[in-house]
């Protein structure tokens, strides 16, 4: 593979000599090929780098000469490419008078076969799935989908979103799910990875666990009264005991129903 002399390819160069960046080096061994790159000021050795990028620039960057002001998303990038790599494949080279893609199909005949797994490096940052399924990345936290807790996912940029990688029930390395990235402090917490807690709730929120004779005979009255506790707990609302002491006295009298359905609009103060 013939690249350029980018620092992340060519660490630096000895007495003439490139220094690979290890995990170039790392991505060759791993799909059984030789990571190479151009020699420097010397134009025949990079000439086919460059032309790319010259006729990159030319079809796919937007200027006035393809009348493209720009890309409204990433996505619209990734199918201008391929379109432009269809076109530029299957049009006749000047130098070897053949069509790219039907030299291609000869050329599969005499390459290996290539591993069965991408190379962890190409999947992104290696990150662990917290006990409340999110991960860290950038300093912002993203959630993950159930079944993940305590499992390495791999994070990496993919134009405007995260797109998190991990290795399923049936072994195999797959997408799990993709964010729209965000910033520190403005986590991306979706409600659906939690159903076992409704409306994206905290794994930490307390649970109802009625202990007094009074506690039980309050929550006994139905799920309004406890809500009602649920909200009036985290707001302050003064004389939390003396109110659901007195809410048990018409419960016994007009039935439990109509006083659960007033509790389950909320505390008032």
């Amino acid at each position: 593979m013939l690249t350029d002399n980018a620092k992340t390819v060519t660490v630096e160069h000895i007495a003439g000599i490139p220094v690979r960046h290890p995990q170039v080096v790392a991505a060759g061994r791993h799909y059984g090929c030789q990571v190479v790159s151009c020699v420097p000021c010397d134009p025949e050795s990079k000439g086919g780098a460059e032309a790319t990028v010259r006729i990159a620039k030319a079809d796919l960057v937007p200027t006035s000469a393809n009348l493209l002001a720009a890309y409204d998303t990433f996505a619209e990038l990734v199918d201008a490419c391929l379109t432009w790599c269809d076109a530029v494949n299957s049009r006749r080279h000047r130098a070897t008078g053949q069509i790219p893609g039907d030299r291609l199909d000869v050329e599969r005949t005499t390459l290996h076969v290539l591993p069965i797994e991408p190379l962890a490096l190409a999947l992104g940052e290696e990150r662990l799935v917290g006990s409340d399924r999110t991960i860290s990345f950038n300093s912002v936290r993203y959630s993950t989908p159930p079944g993940y807790t305590g499992a390495r996912v791999w994070c990496r940029v993919v134009g405007e979103e995260l797109s998190i990688t991990a290795r399923t029930d049936s072994g195999d390395l797959s997408e799990i799910w993709r964010h729209k990235l965000s910033t520190p402090g403005v986590p991306q917490i979706i409600d659906a990875h939690y159903p076992d807690h409704p409306d994206g709730r905290s794994v930490l929120q307390p649970r109802l666990q009625p202990r007094s004779e009074a506690e039980i005979a309050f929550v006994g009255i139905g799920p309004g009264a406890g809500r009602w506790l649920k909200e009036a707990g985290p707001v302050g609302a003064v004389r939390i005991r003396a109110k659901t002491a007195r809410a048990v006295e018409p419960a016994t009298v007009l039935g439990n129903d109509k006083v659960d359905q007033a509790l389950g609009n909320g505390p008032t103060s």
